[in-house]
């Protein structure tokens, strides 16, 4: 959670310099858009969650489901988080009981959209990845564990773009001005210009090979805690998807 899961870069509130860190993990408007206001909720002990069991906090991040029934909406990558190993998911429960309290309250998040009635049927296991650098622990780390995906894949009216993985194109609005979600394919117009190095280097730094500083919403700063060897799998994985031209913005 602290490196290539970066909950934090959505559950801790922002100050002038990035997360505050001395707050971590306790909330904050996330998005305003035209679909949704969504505020990520306190996940600390003081939040909600203090008082929910080992296994409602587990399905509420692998389903989507809060223990009173009512449906977590985006962009909690939950299409992402049923992918989550047990072991995984059975961690990041554990750490979060361990974290200090936080008083932060946070509003509801509302949807101007229709939220499906479930995200999927209930998940009953998931095998765990075997970890080394290969494309299918990259795949792993990519999509459900650090929701790369979720990001750089290009957005439509019914949802992610999955003919079109990694794209890139999607916009994001924050107190940086526009950035937009880089292309991660191995297209001319993606990372096919890039050494590994560099992709290394822009994932973990946030800083491009001509030395320019890239935006957020990209969590950095986590995933510098990140194993390098997860950073190079990932970049394998990266490299094995079919090579697509960024959508051209509407």
């Amino acid at each position: 959670m602290e490196a290539i899961g970066a909950c934090g870069n959505c559950h801790t509130p922002f100050g002038p310099n990035g997360p505050d860190q001395g707050r971590a993990l306790s909330g904050r408007l996330v998005d305003d858009n035209p679909a949704f206001t969504a505020y990520a909720p306190n996940i600390t002990p003081a939040g909600p969650v203090g008082s929910w069991s080992d296994a409602d906090l587990a399905r509420a991040i692998r389903e989507g489901l809060r223990p009173d029934g009512t449906l977590i909406g985006p962009p909690m990558p939950i299409g992402l988080y049923r992918g989550l190993s047990d072991s995984d998911l059975a961690a990041i429960v554990a750490y979060l009981r361990t974290v200090p309290a936080v008083e932060n309250t946070v509003p509801p998040s509302v949807y101007r959209i229709a939220l499906p009635p479930s995200w999927g049927p209930p998940v009953d296991h998931v095998a765990d990845v075997p970890a080394g650098q290969t494309i299918a622990y990259g795949a792993y780390l990519a999509g459900p564990v650090a929701h790369c995906m979720e990001c750089h894949t290009p957005m439509t009216p019914q949802g992610p773009d999955h003919d079109n993985p990694g794209a890139g194109g999607m916009v994001f609005n924050g107190p940086w001005g526009e950035s937009v979600a880089a292309n991660l394919t191995p297209h001319p117009e993606g990372i096919a210009r890039w050494s590994d190095a560099d992709l290394a280097r822009m994932i973990t730094t946030g800083t491009r090979p001509d030395g320019t500083q890239m935006l957020p919403p990209m969590g950095y700063g986590y995933y510098a805690q990140a194993k390098p060897e997860d950073i190079s799998a990932i970049i394998l994985y990266l490299r094995a998807l079919p090579p697509r031209p960024t959508p051209e913005r509407p």
